[in-house]
């Protein structure tokens, strides 16, 4: 199976298949790859009548067989791409055009979400006789490589701190990290370093008030500054959704828990099992003498307390950013 890079080459070289189906559950590449075809193997003039796009929930299988034998139109090649092809019914039925396909016709399969059976003579086929691209999901521990290549391929370099800054913040959604890498563009020079006053500078990421640095205020012990964070939150609710920062709280103490039962307690090994960038592993060393087990299992379930409230149980008025004042209270508290 051919990685995003192998297949963005071979377009660039102008080496085409008759068929690309592209699946996974990260749509970022499965756009990439799409996206570029669309936009550059035929001429503005040809794209007229001779590039067709449908969508998975509209056309079936036959449909997009027929489609795709059609011969082009005072050109050498017709673009045919299916969005959303995870919504097409029977799509094995797609067999018999990838056993004798039009050499002339890309026919390109945007399959996003989910995955084909491997198991079965269809997948093999499509790996043996089409282009077939898995889009996994990248590990958590994998983003900040992730950013730098992305940084590279648009002729910067990004610092470490600021790397993990655009991780924390973003998470691992590579359409937004492309998106924010963008906007960057479109102010810094060339081979410029992408440090992290740039990203508070241009981004509005304030490196002050996420929910990581909650996160190690309340590690700290530090009343002020967690109480400073969670009303700035209070304060921007669309900015700062209260289900984005209870994920990150319950993830937080969830790995602190898993870190108490671990045998090996190693930086590598807390890395693995936690799924962790190894510099943080360190932090969760810490993390587990400020909070003991006792203490974070009573902050985990605190934390489904309050995640329950947000939704209106036993919470009438409460608004969300009240709600998570009550909440960081009570862990500093403890």
């Amino acid at each position: 199976m051919m990685t995003a890079d192998q297949i963005l080459k071979d377009l660039k070289n102008k080496v085409y298949s008759p068929v690309y189906f592209l699946m996974g559950e990260e749509p970022y590449y499965i756009d990439k790859i799409s996206d570029y075809i669309i936009d550059n193997v035929l001429d503005e003039n040809d794209k007229e009548f001779n590039q067709t796009i449908v969508y998975g929930r509209d056309v079936d299988i036959p449909a997009i067989i027929s489609i795709a034998k059609r011969f082009p139109m005072m050109s050498n090649y017709q673009v045919v791409v299916v969005k959303e092809a995870q919504n097409i019914d029977k799509i094995e039925l797609l067999q018999s055009y990838i056993d004798n396909p039009l050499n002339s016709t890309l026919l390109v399969f945007c399959y996003k979400y989910k995955t084909i059976d491997g198991r079965k003579k269809f997948a093999k086929d499509l790996d043996k006789k089409a282009v077939l691209f898995d889009s996994k999901t990248p590990k958590d521990n994998q983003i900040p490589s992730v950013i730098v290549d992305f940084a590279k391929q648009r002729d910067y370099k990004i610092n470490q701190e600021a790397s993990y800054l655009l991780y924390e913040y973003l998470g691992s959604d590579l359409s937004k990290i492309s998106n924010e890498l963008d906007k960057l563009s479109l102010v810094l020079p060339p081979k410029s370093e992408i440090n992290v006053k740039i990203i508070e500078e241009y981004i509005g990421i304030s490196k002050d008030y996420t929910v990581f640095e909650l996160q190690k205020a309340l590690l700290k012990g530090d009343k002020y500054k967690s109480n400073l964070i969670v009303n700035y939150f209070a304060a921007n609710p669309k900015d700062n959704p209260m289900v984005v920062i209870m994920s990150n709280l319950y993830s937080y103490f969830s790995k602190i828990l898993t870190y108490h039962y671990l045998p090996d307690k190693s930086d590598n090994n807390v890395a693995a099992v936690l799924k962790i960038i190894p510099y943080y592993a360190k932090e969760y060393a810490m993390a587990a003498r400020a909070f003991p087990v006792r203490k974070t299992e009573q902050i985990i379930g605190l934390l489904r307390e309050y995640d329950v409230k947000s939704k209106g149980v036993d919470n009438e008025s409460t608004s969300h950013g009240e709600l998570l004042k009550e909440l960081v209270y009570k862990i500093l508290h403890f």
